[in-house]
């Protein structure tokens, strides 16, 4: 076959093929008119070199595997297990080498997230009991799944919308001030709950669950990643939502964030308000509890 044939076949480029035969590794046979012609096996070779560079070998490496299929053997021989021995401690090294990094980095978020000093917090904002009845503002969001949020128009059923002040991340304590804020370290925790027994709520009668903080698109997708959460957040970091229901805020320091407030919206309507919620860890519970008194 010829070589761009064998490109189509074998998903790769015409430049990568003549790489491997510059290598010495998949050699065609020139014709009279000086074009490549390749064998059949050239197919199996280029797939074999293919498939072990991306287990991590280099295209020299993969030498003792292509020949044997050249010889028809297709055994494992010595140079082949040496090959995935030196291939396995190589991998070693650079995951040791990244992990010092990433641990190198952790260590100066760490640092940094300690010298954000906050005063008292401060609770600003009206009481959310007065959206009742009412339409939550027109209002689009992306959450962390990347799909649009329009609490406006959430759709039909009940929706649930928790918002929280801000997730730390492990082994990081929160800022100064809002440790002083009975609930504070618990926004993960609630986040956890509401993974474990999502199909509860969902069976309880929640259409759909989702969590809202100030906190960035980036900070809540790695939430949602490490929790492994199967309902997204939705990043507020203007507190656009706070300054149109006047929903209340913690003032601490430099930072402005959501007070704890969970909605339910039920056809577009806010029917019901959880506020204040002074013990995350048992919030969820009283959620589910009033989703059941709801069914009875």
């Amino acid at each position: 076959m010829r070589v761009g044939e064998l490109a189509r076949r074998t998903g790769t480029t015409v430049r990568a093929l003549r790489y491997y035969e510059a290598s010495g590794l998949v050699v065609p046979r020139r014709l009279s008119n000086g074009y490549r012609e390749y064998e059949p096996i050239a197919e199996r070779q280029v797939a074999q070199i293919r498939e072990l560079m991306t287990l991590g070998l280099a295209v020299e490496e993969t030498r003792p595997f292509v020949e044997s299929i050249a010889d028809g053997t297709d055994d494992v021989c010595a140079a082949a297990l040496a090959t995935f021995r030196s291939t396995v401690t190589n991998l070693q090294r650079r995951i040791g080498e990244l992990t010092a990094q990433r641990d190198a980095l952790d260590a100066r978020i760490d640092a940094a997230a300690r010298q954000v000093v906050t005063g008292v917090p401060v609770v600003a904002g009206a009481d959310p009991a007065a959206l009742i009845g009412r339409p939550l503002p027109a209002l689009q969001f992306y959450a962390t799944d990347g799909r649009p949020v329009d609490l406006h128009a959430l759709g039909p059923g009940l929706s649930i919308i928790f918002l929280y002040p801000l997730t730390g991340r492990p082994g990081v304590d929160l800022p100064r001030g809002l440790l002083e804020v009975h609930g504070a370290r618990g926004s993960a925790d609630q986040a956890a709950w509401l993974r474990d027994h999502h199909a509860e709520l969902l069976a309880a009668g929640a259409a759909r669950v989702y969590g809202l903080s100030a906190q960035s698109t980036g900070y809540q997708r790695e939430l949602v990643h490490r929790l492994r959460l199967p309902y997204p957040l939705i990043p507020d970091p203007k507190l656009t939502l706070a300054a149109a229901a006047a929903l209340p805020t913690l003032i601490s320091g430099d930072l402005n964030l959501y007070e704890r407030v969970t909605l339910v919206v039920a056809d577009d309507l806010v029917e019901h308000v959880f506020h204040p919620i002074r013990d995350p860890a048992s919030h969820a519970l009283d959620v589910m509890g009033w989703l059941t008194r709801r069914r009875s």
